[in-house]
């Protein structure tokens, strides 16, 4: 019997659900200072990009392209960072921010740039019904 797939307790606790793509779970980090998303495979015990069979490592690179271009539409974003690190959370999971010259850490790497901002209420609900719909034809 397969391991299901479970998302990392500090993603859980940083993020809010987007929904589920094809492959991965989408997240919406909860710092308003950007515009951050986060995708998590949903594949038991993967780690590393090297270790999702082929056809995941398309899906998961089609769905990168397909958020990355949303995000900048609908942020008007400067610049998109993609990256996949995994020092702190070893689950594998891949960030998309849009960047904009001029946010809070422009143009450094946002990570420990300013502490994170949360989302009032309302406008984490707005963003992620914006996302769903930028993200609907996907689903």
């Amino acid at each position: 019997m397969a391991e299901p797939f479970v998302l990392d307790p500090r993603l859980a606790a940083d993020c809010a659900l987007v929904g589920d793509l094809p492959l991965c779970r989408l997240l919406l980090m909860d710092d308003a200072s950007y515009p951050w998303c986060i995708l998590v495979p949903r594949r038991a015990g993967v780690r590393e990009l090297h270790e999702l069979a082929a056809t995941d490592r398309a899906s998961l690179l089609d769905e990168v392209v397909r958020l990355s271009g949303a995000m900048q539409r609908l942020f008007a974003a400067d610049k998109m960072n993609v990256a996949a690190l995994g020092n702190v959370v070893p689950q594998l999971h891949v960030h998309v921010i849009a960047r904009r010259r001029g946010d809070t850490a422009w143009p450094r790497p946002v990570w420990g740039a300013a502490p994170a901002v949360p989302y009032a209420a309302g406008a984490r609900a707005d963003l992620l019904a914006r996302l769903r719909e930028a993200l609907a034809p996907l689903a």
